[in-house]
């Protein structure tokens, strides 16, 4: 039920967390990206196969998703600021041991420092401190702030094309490890977020305890988990290699990086419209009609090699697949107590970025096995239609409980 502006803890000090979160994503993402657009220079550099690179991508995702777990647990403690600036150094110190050009210092760079420690302290902890200071456009805010990795698609991808151009990857991403380190003066901005209010008389939320959609919490909590990691596999294969695909489909890299900045410019745009259906419709509704139109893109994206056709195909995907992960986060938020948010919503990213490390692991090793990315995207239309079968029973028990509500009254 919606309280009225006079019950809400959300205030102008609510958009400014949200936009300072949203400027402090923009950066951390940026991390990872260098690796997505230099892979090709990184495996001639490197003499190794392109899924032992890809590996490196999908470690960021595995660190980053199981280290906000941790992470949403110590921010709690010692605060967001301590947290996030711990990331922030992380990622740096990530980013420079990375640029040796060495296998394990780029597994361990990337998966250890940019990852877990980096990533997993800055983005599922922000997430939770962003959503307390929101009651009644929650969706919202969490859409805006989780654009910040495609406000971080649309700036880095070519930029960083230019640099290796001139510099080559390894100079890059040193220096983007100094860019990096922006974020602590941008801490300096971060408040500490309100304490919920009091909820009154028929505005009960929901309690420790109580059964969601009829199921056992953890029970429905798993459902969400493997929905989440269905529907990242996917996902993960045009954000990792989109700009690989674009050359060996005879695609100039500078025109594959430019794919992929529109890609994730349509998904910034789109991702503020899935917020605010969110906010109308709910999380689980929001997060099937986003898997749905993102299970045809992927799809389509087995029908061409044509540069204007992929380009058209890039940027639906963008626009389909922008609205599913922060949705997860507003499940959470509907579904369960706020005080479990710090660990329940680290939780469900968690298993979203394993989808995601998984996927643009596997990408790279069908490549490896077929010299085609056929397979893969073959292999995202089956895992986005279980995660589809999986949301659509949760949903169906949201219809089905409401059926009930309105003959018990």
């Amino acid at each position: 039920m919606q309280r009225d502006a006079a019950a809400s803890i959300e205030s102008p000090r609510s958009w400014e967390a949200a936009f300072v979160t949203l400027g402090i994503l923009a950066i951390s993402f940026g991390s990872p990206l260098l690796a997505v657009v230099g892979l090709r220079d990184m495996q001639a550099a490197m003499h190794t196969d392109r899924s032992v690179l890809a590996l490196a991508n999908a470690l960021v995702w595995i660190g980053t998703g199981v280290g906000g777990v941790p992470m949403g647990w110590l921010a709690d403690r010692i605060g967001i600021h301590k947290t996030v600036a711990m990331g922030t150094v992380s990622m740096a110190a990530g980013l420079a041991l990375s640029s040796l050009g060495s296998v394990w210092a780029l597994y361990i760079g990337h998966g250890l420092l940019i990852g877990f420690l980096g990533n997993g302290a800055i983005y599922a902890p922000l997430m939770v401190y962003v959503s307390r200071w929101f009651d009644r456009r929650r969706g919202t805010a969490i859409a805006l702030i989780s654009s910040g990795q495609y406000i971080a698609g649309m700036i880095w991808p070519s930029l960083l094309e230019i640099g290796i151009k001139r510099f080559g990857w390894q100079p890059v991403m040193l220096g983007y490890g100094a860019a990096v380190l922006l974020i602590l003066p941008l801490l300096t901005l971060v408040r500490t977020a309100p304490e919920p209010l009091a909820l009154g008389p028929g505005h009960a939320g929901p309690r420790a305890g109580d059964r969601v959609l009829g199921l056992n919490p953890n029970v429905a909590m798993v459902l969400i988990c493997t929905a989440s990691f269905c529907c990242c596999v996917p996902m993960a294969i045009p954000a990792s290699h989109l700009v690989a695909f674009c050359g060996d489909v005879g695609i100039v890299p500078s025109h594959g990086a430019a794919m992929l900045s529109v890609m994730l410019a349509c998904a910034f745009l789109s991702r503020q419209f899935w917020g605010a259906f969110a906010d109308r419709f709910g999380g689980l509704r929001t997060v099937m009609t986003g898997s749905a139109f993102q299970a045809m893109t992927i799809g389509a994206f087995l029908l061409t090699r044509d540069e204007v056709g992929l380009f058209a195909i890039a940027s639906a995907f963008g626009l389909g697949f922008s609205g599913i992960i922060p949705s997860y986060s507003v499940t959470i938020r509907d579904l369960y107590p706020s005080k479990e948010a710090s660990w329940r919503i680290p939780t469900v990213l968690m298993t979203a970025m394993s989808g995601m490390a998984f996927g643009s692991w596997f990408a790279g090793r069908l490549f490896d096995t077929f010299l085609s990315y056929r397979p893969a995207f073959a292999s995202g239309v089956a895992s986005n239609l279980i995660n589809l079968a999986l949301i659509g029973f949760l949903v169906s028990r949201t219809v089905r409980r409401r059926q009930l509500t309105v003959v018990a009254t």
